[in-house]
């Protein structure tokens, strides 16, 4: 994990990371929908701003069953 701009960092797993923001999805929503909504928007923005190459995140795929 590379040091962010102000040299902070935080060490943690993927899952964790995962599991925090849907906990905290839900404490701010008022139903099941609106928190998965809200964790996917802090994860995608989270991942846009790690990626070197941000415009591929947030990308929508095709219906398509095969890689080309």
């Amino acid at each position: 994990m590379k040091t962010g701009r102000n040299g902070n960092r935080i060490d943690t797993t993927l899952g964790e990371l995962v599991a925090t923001i849907s906990e905290v999805a839900y404490e701010y929503s008022h139903d099941t929908k609106e928190a998965y909504n809200l964790a996917r928007l802090v994860l995608v923005d989270i991942l846009k701003k790690a990626s070197p190459r941000s415009k591929s995140v947030d990308r929508h795929f095709s219906g398509s069953k095969h890689l080309h």
